[in-house]
């Protein structure tokens, strides 16, 4: 898409996160890559999400309820069952019949064929970042580190107008991917082995994704 219907298209999410009930509450709303890079046209957009996990549910006693009707456990328990009362056709669940507070989340703001990658994770995105830079490096699972040139939209309901304003007029600076990585504490070659990774992984993405994490 390009550049300008992309952060409109961001501005969109915002409010939806803003003033929808979800499956679960989120916190903070950040953008990374592409788009915080102001490159034009953007190829994917990459949006950030940090979710609370609802630890004993909103209302755990309607789970079978759900899972009767629709085949979909822990409903009322990991998402909202309220939520789930209002968007039945945005449940969605893992490989183990366990509803997905990520794929829901997915499910509700961005349609299928968005060219949109979702990471959504109960730790903030400067947390995440280094979290999973330790781990692909501890494993050698490059394609596994986040982008960490990201910039914050959106925090327990405060939007940063300024932040939309750099972003809008790209005015955002940040060095080359590998060059972040390096900045992170990755060695060079290390550095370039995961920039590398990140690209080739995305290049395979088709419309929208999403990844959930727990940290």
């Amino acid at each position: 898409m390009d550049r300008e219907a992309a952060v409109d298209r961001v501005e969109e999410l915002v409010d939806a996160v803003d003033s929808e009930e979800l499956p679960v509450p989120v916190r903070e709303v950040w953008v990374y890559g592409d788009v915080a890079l102001g490159l034009d046209p953007v190829e994917r957009l990459d949006v950030y999400l940090t979710k609370d996990i609802l630890m004993r549910g909103d209302d755990a006693d309607r789970a079978s309820e759900f899972e009767r009707e629709y085949g979909v456990k822990g409903v009322g328990r990991t998402v909202r069952a309220s939520w789930a009362d209002a968007h039945p056709e945005f449940l969605r669940a893992n490989d183990n019949g366990h509803v997905a507070p990520e794929k829901c989340l997915a499910a509700h703001l961005v349609d299928d064929a968005e060219p949109i990658h979702l990471e959504v994770c109960n730790a903030g995105f400067e947390d995440n970042v280094t979290q999973r830079l330790e781990g692909a490096l501890a494993t050698e699972t490059y394609e596994n580190v986040l982008d960490p040139r990201g910039v914050c939209l959106w925090v327990d309901g405060q939007r940063s107008e300024d932040a939309f304003r750099k972003l809008r007029e790209g005015e955002l600076v940040f060095p080359t991917l590998a060059g972040a990585l390096e900045m992170l504490g990755a060695s060079d070659e290390e550095a370039e082995l995961a920039a590398d990774a990140v690209r080739r992984r995305r290049e395979r993405a088709e419309g929208a994704t999403v990844r959930g994490d727990v940290v």
